[in-house]
């Protein structure tokens, strides 16, 4: 049955939304568990095993495949306890009827379910009478897995180099192909060839005669051109992809994947108009190929979601987004972080968060990927970080070592946050002659600003459920918006928030998300002109007049939009015109800056 709600919750780091399903998907919300860390998956398997007293048996090192059993176990336990959850509300009594109240409370005013169940319980709640109509009409949320692709380290036994089945995302990718779930595998952070062939290898993945995929690929992705690339590249092996999941390149939790400047709005607007082009050119291709690898070849047309996510804080923006671009879905990650009844997150870490304003929300380089990181300043994993660099001992144990990537010392890749990879990178900082006081300590700086985000991030999973663990550090990624929520938040609320039923934000100067957006793309572009030399090379300021040309676009693309605008926004359109003019006005000093640099480049020429 269709679900009746009109977000979802991303993942949001690799602890946060571990057991997000378990609490949301019982009242049709759907959630996404990151399955990266399967040290961590098999810790919370004990627990609940423990806790609601079922046997448990560990799954060690030692059992072949340990990795790709663990997330299979894991992801099975929370389906069969989240289906039992789902049972029990559905059939609660009359006495006991609150949670199904909630169930239909939190829907969309609008949907015809929840008009439905009003009418039959208007005169007398009784819900023996109604078992029936529920048992048909209620629906679970979907219990949706993340794989980060960048995540697939190699892995050895004794030594020696396993084949790339055994890999960290190959191992998450069969754990999840060999679980009894029936729900999507997220897969994000760009383009891995290999992987995206392994997913041949499971019956599942594939559509039967009338069109549906029991595990189902979503694509998070950052513009158009990406998704026709590897929708493409997929259905030649005859996988689908069932929803193209669009994320703003900087107004996101998480690693922060920026595009050449092109914003969110526009790139929006691309999926709309192009939206029927990309089912018909994909499904062409993947047609072909499953009649070439003699699979079934579907009957119908595919279905293909369209969702977007990053920065959204307004019932206003949430409906614009289902409304004018004809979204099917609407991510609401960083908000969550102060929802208890949502995810997992440890009580001093919300503290931060709620007392966060923008100062402290900022975009990192302590990601040992190499990719910029939205993190809160003052987070405990960073203050751990620091006391060991003042012991004269920085960087990590590296435990688990999942990011490990960096072959500059060694010829086993190892992780540039861990304390071997920093001793010798300070070593050979240390033997460098000339060097000036301030550049020795930018340098020494930068080395020591990768975190351990493979611990920090799963930490507070930990810490939350009273689960033994050896440093109490944890790194925290909430998005820009995170300034704008202050408090505590019951799910109740939050989805009434969504739903423009109530308001959880007490401030009144919070920026339209597309501005938001705009403002942290154009102090992006100022750190990247800052950053060039004296002297640019031809590849930096080709790259840069392109960035400056997709920013110019772009607000020209906003001004015609929110000018030409009639019955939304209303309020807040000529603060949102103003906005944009201010950002106009910052990008043409910039775009002065980058001028000035390319006439000295030629000159130097």
């Amino acid at each position: 049955m269709k679900n009746k709600h009109t977000f979802h919750i991303p993942v949001m780091g690799i602890g946060f939304t571990i057991d997000t399903p378990l609490k949301v998907a019982p009242f049709g919300m759907d959630s996404v568990i990151s399955i990266v860390d399967d040290v961590l998956l098999e810790k919370m398997r004990k627990m609940y095993c423990e806790k609601i007293e079922i046997p448990y048996k560990a799954i060690t090192e030692k059992f072949e495949d340990f990795r790709a059993k663990r997330v299979t176990s894991y992801l099975n336990l929370i389906n069969d306890l989240t289906e039992t959850k789902f049972e029990e509300l559905k059939s609660a009594t009359t006495e006991k009827g609150n949670q199904i109240k909630d169930y239909f409370n939190m829907l969309p005013n609008s949907d015809s379910l929840k008009q439905e169940f009003k009418k039959l319980t208007a005169n007398n709640f009784n819900l023996t009478e109604i078992k029936s109509w529920l048992n048909d009409n209620l629906s679970m949320g979907s219990i949706d897995v993340n794989i980060m692709t960048k995540l697939d380290k190699a892995n050895y036994i004794k030594g020696e180099k396993l084949s790339s089945e055994f890999n960290d995302a190959h191992a998450a990718l069969r754990g999840f192909a060999n679980s009894k779930l029936k729900s999507s595998l997220v897969l994000s952070a760009g383009m891995n060839p290999r992987l995206y062939g392994y997913l041949e290898q499971f019956d599942d993945f594939f559509p039967n005669e009338n069109g549906e995929i029991k595990k189902k690929i979503v694509l998070k992705v950052s513009d158009y051109r990406s998704a026709l690339i590897q929708g493409k590249f997929l259905a030649k092996k005859g996988i689908w992809i069932s929803e193209y999941r669009i994320e703003s390149g900087l107004n996101c939790g998480g690693h922060a994947f920026a595009t050449d400047g092109y914003l969110m709005g526009p790139i929006l607007d691309e999926f709309k108009k192009n939206r029927k082009e990309l089912i018909q050119s994909v499904q062409e291709i993947l047609f072909k190929s499953l009649l070439a690898k003699d699979r079934i070849v579907p009957k119908n047309e595919l279905s293909m979601k369209i969702t977007a996510q990053g920065g959204v804080g307004t019932t206003e923006e949430h409906e614009f987004l289902i409304n004018h671009y004809q979204v099917d879905s609407v991510g609401w990650g960083t908000p969550f972080l102060l929802v208890p009844e949502a995810t997992t997150v440890d009580d001093t870490t919300i503290n931060k968060l709620m007392e966060a304003k923008e100062g402290d929300l900022y975009l990192s380089n302590i990601s040992p990927l190499g990719v910029p990181f939205n993190s809160l300043k003052g987070n405990t994993q960073d203050i751990e970080k620091l006391a060991l660099v003042n012991k004269g001992r920085p960087g990590s144990s590296c435990p688990k070592k999942y990011l490990v990537s960096n072959t500059e010392f060694t010829d086993k890749p190892i992780c540039t946050a861990s304390r071997q990879y920093q001793h010798l990178k300070l070593k050979e900082l240390d033997k460098k002659e000339g060097l000036a006081p301030g550049e020795y300590q930018n340098k020494f700086e930068k080395i020591i600003d990768k975190s351990c985000i493979c611990v920090g991030l799963g930490n507070s999973a930990l810490l939350v459920n009273n689960i033994d663990t050896k440093t109490e550090g944890v790194s925290v990624c909430p998005g820009p918006n995170m300034a704008y929520f202050s408090r505590k938040i019951s799910l109740k609320e939050m989805v009434d928030h969504i739903y423009g039923r109530s308001n959880v934000i007490t401030r009144t100067d919070r920026p339209n998300m597309f501005i938001k957006e705009l403002n942290l793309y154009i102090d992006y572009f100022k750190n990247k002109i800052e950053e060039t030399s004296v002297i640019m090379s031809n590849k930096q300021e080709k790259y840069l007049t392109n960035f400056s040309k997709n920013l110019e676009e772009g607000i020209s693309y906003y001004e015609s939009l929110f000018n030409n605008m009639k019955g939304i926004y209303e309020d807040t359109k000529s603060n949102i015109l103003n906005e944009l003019n201010t950002s106009k006005n910052a990008l043409q000093i910039l775009n002065l800056k980058l001028e000035n640099l390319s006439f000295d480049m030629a000159i130097a020429r």
